[in-house]
């Protein structure tokens, strides 16, 4: 099931629900307070069943998600840019490389990919890589 435009879709036990993506921003996926305090009161008012708890969860779920969907929509590049700011170069190389099995003609994840190797002091495979990259534009 596809979310709406704005909205990412996060199943909470047997309710799926569509939550603003603007309840999240930045790469993290950092909560807006302010606008997940007023989602869920909108949420609660439809399933006052709901416990602060539970929504506690769904935010969790839903953070989750939206990290899963930036990183799609990057080609991978948003997971690698979080392990790059750990300090895990090579967690990001592995997560590119990952993303560059699914979709090898992403010139954007070679050349991401490309600097990784490079600053990771492996400059002859990141030369490579851009090289790879350039096939594609």
């Amino acid at each position: 099931m596809s979310a709406p435009d704005g909205y990412i879709t996060v199943c909470h036990g047997s309710m799926t629900i569509n939550v603003p993506r603007d309840c999240f921003s930045g790469e993290d996926a950092h909560l807006n307070k302010e606008k997940a305090e007023s989602f869920g009161k909108m949420i609660r008012a439809r399933y006052p069943w709901l416990t602060s708890g539970s929504l506690d969860v769904l935010f969790n779920n839903a953070r989750k998600e939206m990290l899963r969907v930036l990183d799609e929509e990057s080609g991978g590049r948003n997971v690698s840019r979080r392990l790059e700011k750990k300090g895990d170069l090579e967690g990001a190389i592995r997560h590119l490389r990952e993303h560059l099995e699914e979709d090898p003609e992403d010139p954007d994840a070679w050349y991401a990919l490309g600097e990784l190797l490079c600053k990771a002091g492996r400059t002859k495979e990141g030369y490579d890589a851009f090289a790879e990259g350039r096939k594609y534009f």
